[in-house]
């Protein structure tokens, strides 16, 4: 009789169940930005910031400036997975300067529309 109620309940309970319908939910991808976008608007948000560009290599991704005494270097980067890779970097930075690596990044980003 023990065995008789756990099939039942069993039963009972994978009844709701078997009304249940699986529905795909859609994803969204988002797809690499490409290099001319990536290119031009670390370009803009360097000049948004204040840094008079003096170099910029597209063939190499590589834009150097200054701002004040700091000396920067801008890559962008081309990885394996078909993204790419911002790299920002500032030598000699001075006091007023302190905030220039978060400055450009809130830049590009606003420039990217994120």
């Amino acid at each position: 009789m023990n065995r008789l109620k756990r099939t039942l309940l069993c039963f009972a309970l994978a009844l709701p169940l078997a009304g249940c319908v699986a529905y795909p939910v859609a994803t969204q991808t988002t797809v690499p930005a490409s290099f001319d976008r990536s290119w031009n608007a670390a370009q803009d948000a360097a000049r948004d910031v204040g840094i008079a560009i003096s170099r910029a290599d597209r063939s190499t991704g590589l834009i150097t400036g200054r701002r004040n005494a700091a000396d920067v270097f801008i890559s962008v980067l081309p990885q394996a997975d078909g993204s790419l890779r911002v790299v920002f970097d500032a030598k000699n930075l001075g006091p007023q300067d302190q905030g220039l690596n978060g400055a450009f990044t809130q830049a590009y980003n606003r420039r990217m529309g994120r």
